[in-house]
């Protein structure tokens, strides 16, 4: 997979108005889209971990956050916007798949100047842990009620992709996660790829897109997964995005360019204690190989709204090449029969 320059980006999202809507994992899909608009450049560890700040890389927080009362509860709320001359990146945090004050985002989108070009979606670890002990019948119900809504919502020409919810790890330690939950890792993870069956399973009936980030990320928790057991650093969010655009550039018809897949163009990110001094791009360690992308499997993965392979009958194929025969030819012709 070829990993995207900054000017390659800028150009694929040029004149696009990018929606993220989601968790604190998908504010960081939203981040490193945002840096990754600018500069050639990964996340800080500091930058991952901020929560409602005013300002993040040329951004504004528009509603919620430090704006209001910083808390971990279902009614925070988080609007962030990036606005340039070409660019328009808007986020908002999201507590749960459906619920009113996600219909009124939505009354938003579908009344503003703009209409989205590119929505990108999740919702999965707070419905799993922050409501009701029977979770999964409104689960369930309120996937189906998201996806009808958004095809009402959304223009013909709006991609929609639905990202599935990120492995996490064998210890949760984040603080939104009720403490009798966290005692019970094993479970969440059960349930995360459960509940990523039925999102995908509602978003493919629709006809939507599903980025199936779970599948990609599968082997590498203990490498990139934090410490808190839920969120990813730089590097891993980093090829989040870099799969993402690929996604992206395939439903759009964009033919990426054609070199190496790691090149030496990534920096460390913004200088830490000196601000002001500028710092000569310096390569880093070469990237981790991730699998390819979920169109470049053998397997079963869900694409723009509909499996692109199917999944193997026991009648496979032959794949060998098929041995000569060493019974030579006869000398003589055979008469033909009668």
């Amino acid at each position: 997979m070829v990993h995207l320059l900054a000017s390659e980006v800028r150009q694929l999202l040029h004149n696009k108005f990018v929606v993220v809507l989601g968790d604190s994992v998908q504010r960081a899909v939203y981040k490193d889209l945002v840096l990754l608009l600018q500069k050639d450049c990964l996340l800080t560890p500091s930058q991952l971990k901020a929560k409602g700040e005013h300002t993040f890389e040329q951004d504004k927080l528009v509603r919620g956050g430090q704006l209001g009362r910083m808390h971990n509860g279902t009614h925070y709320r988080e609007v962030r916007q990036f606005c340039s001359g070409q660019h328009l990146v808007r986020f908002y945090f999201l507590t749960r798949v459906y619920n009113d004050y996600l219909e009124d985002v939505l009354e938003e989108l579908q009344a503003g100047e703009h209409h989205p070009d590119l929505v990108i979606m999740n919702s999965c670890l707070w419905d799993i842990t922050r409501y009701e002990k029977d979770f999964w019948p409104s689960y369930r119900r309120n996937l189906e009620r998201l996806f009808g809504h958004l095809r009402q919502v959304l223009s013909e020409s709006c991609l929609l992709v639905w990202n599935t919810a990120m492995p996490v790890g064998d210890r949760i330690t984040n603080r939104f996660v009720p403490p009798e939950i966290r005692l019970a890792s094993s479970s969440v993870k059960s349930r995360v790829i459960e509940a990523n069956f039925y999102s995908s399973a509602e978003a493919q009936k629709h006809g939507f897109d599903v980025l199936d980030l779970h599948f990609h990320f599968r082997r590498h928790t203990g490498k990139f997964l934090q410490t808190d057991g839920v969120h990813w650093n730089e590097r891993a969010h980093r090829h989040l995005s870099q799969l993402l655009l690929a996604h992206v550039a395939d439903a759009w018809g964009v033919e990426l360019p054609q070199r190496d897949p790691v090149g030496k163009w990534i920096t460390d990110g913004p200088g830490r204690g000196r601000p002001d001094r500028r710092l000569e791009r310096q390569p880093l360690p070469p990237m981790p190989r991730f699998p390819p992308p979920c169109y470049e499997q053998r397997v079963p993965e869900v694409h723009r709204g509909f499996p692109r392979y199917h999944p193997p009958d026991p009648y496979m194929p032959w794949r060998r090449r098929p041995k000569t025969s060493k019974r030579r030819a006869s000398a003589y012709k055979e008469p033909r029969p009668q």
